[in-house]
């Protein structure tokens, strides 16, 4: 029995959707199930010559044997999540709990215009909003909506029941930590908390009962929309360097930066990492490329990884090395 929770160490954008996807391959888990806020978070995954584009569902469906779940305190948009499930092939082991909260219009609508989407560039996605209505006990839920009947299930029960089977689950978090409403750069973040412990809320996981905290870092730092960045990169700077980048939800420009520590150590006091996982290692190191092996990586290479490891007290367990899932180096075994 193992529970394994994934989540951002930086501002989103790390690359999460990959590890996620790759994890649930190699470790073949039970049920993969996703907490954090809503359909804000997207989740791009290159299989060979498929690219996904995941916004509602775990990024690990692509293990046709795992259960795949959405936990009670994620907002869904049922359009969004039923063509995912259409899209994906995941129809009759994809499941939601009955108390996840409904995005209707209305939220679209309010997201769209006015003070988040001028002062916060929020997405768009309803989610904020969605989110404020729970608060005052107006939400509707999974529950209430007929149409969604056939995907309900007690997610909570679910996956502590898998656990007391000795199977395996991935907890897949979304965003990032500096995103979190409670630890993040505010009012520049999310609408709930998305650290570990706010995802493993979400989806009804205690405590004690989690095994392994990853929590991932980009090889370098970007961040989507307005808030703060320390030492950011100018646009052209970020492009001489290959980080340009956009978002997967809104298609916006990232913004750059160098890997920054200091960021990184509150990352990991925060989610009480137990495992690294660095992304993007090809970006800095292009000799790096589709490795999968530590030891045939450059010097250069090597020593960025032992520095991040030295200075964070924390192994690096998984490294990225490329934009398709077999693209990693994994040192846990």
């Amino acid at each position: 029995m193992t529970s394994t929770v994934v989540v951002g160490g930086f501002f989103g954008d790390e690359g999460k959707g990959k590890i996620i996807s790759y994890l649930a391959i190699k470790d073949n888990p039970k049920i993969i199930v996703r907490g954090g806020a809503g359909p804000n978070a997207g989740h791009t995954i290159r299989d060979g010559d498929k690219v996904y584009k995941v916004r509602m569902l775990p990024s690990g469906f692509l293990n046709k044997d795992a259960k795949v779940m959405i936990g009670p305190g994620v907002v869904i948009n049922p359009d969004i999540l039923k063509k995912e499930i259409q899209d994906f092939n995941v129809s009759g082991r994809s499941f939601i709990d009955k108390q996840c909260g409904i995005i209707e219009e209305t939220h679209l609508t309010r997201d769209s215009k006015g003070e988040l989407k001028e002062k916060i560039g929020s997405t768009g996605s309803g989610t904020g909003p969605a989110n404020a209505d729970r608060a005052m006990r107006v939400l509707k839920l999974a529950k209430d909506i007929d149409s969604l009947s056939a995907l309900v299930i007690d997610v909570p029960q679910a996956i502590n029941s898998a656990l007391s089977a000795n199977e395996n689950i991935l907890v897949e978090g979304t965003q990032g930590t500096f995103l979190s409403l409670w630890h993040g750069t505010y009012p520049f973040v999310t609408s709930k908390d998305v650290t570990a412990s706010g995802i493993c809320a979400d989806v009804g996981l205690g405590p004690t009962k989690v095994d392994e905290v990853i929590v991932v870092f980009k090889s370098y730092v970007t961040r989507v929309g307005t808030g703060p960045l320390e030492n950011e990169l100018s646009l052209e700077e970020a492009e001489k360097k290959g980080w340009s980048e956009f978002g997967t939800v809104t298609g916006r420009q990232r913004r750059a930066a160098n890997f920054d520590f200091n960021l990184a150590r509150r990352a990991i006091m925060l989610n009480g990492a137990t495992q690294i996982c660095i992304t993007k290692l090809d970006v800095l190191f292009p000799d790096c490329a589709s490795k999968n092996s530590f030891d045939d990586l450059s010097k250069d290479a090597k020593a960025f990884i032992k520095n991040i490891e030295s200075e964070l007290h924390t192994p690096v367990t998984i490294i990225g090395t490329g934009p398709d899932i077999i693209d990693v180096i994994d040192r846990r075994n």
